[in-house]
């Protein structure tokens, strides 16, 4: 059985975008798909060092397609997920 779930969705790739490095461009990938993320759960997802993981995020926060939030379980964390500018609310089919 098929349901329909509203979800956040990237609707197109900015024009600063084509020029950031791949660890970059991979990591705004994870974080479409998995929405909000530490840093160290982003460098777990991707395998990346936690040092390219930064490199990248600074890359993203450059472009400014990076939203950053205080992580309220551990305050010296921060939760990064994708710019609302970028991002827009369709439906998706989820198979059950």
């Amino acid at each position: 059985m098929w349901r329909h779930e509203q979800r956040w969705i990237m609707t197109h790739v900015p024009d600063q975008l084509y020029d950031l490095p791949p660890s970059a461009k991979l990591v705004l990938k994870v974080l479409d798909i998995n929405g909000e993320m530490t840093q160290s759960q982003i460098a777990t997802e991707t395998r990346l060092s936690k040092r390219t993981v930064r490199y990248a995020l600074d890359a993203l926060r450059d472009a400014g397609v990076l939203r950053e939030r205080m992580y309220f379980r551990d305050a010296r964390q921060s939760l990064y997920s994708i710019s609302d500018s970028v991002l827009t609310n369709e439906p998706t089919s989820v198979d059950d």
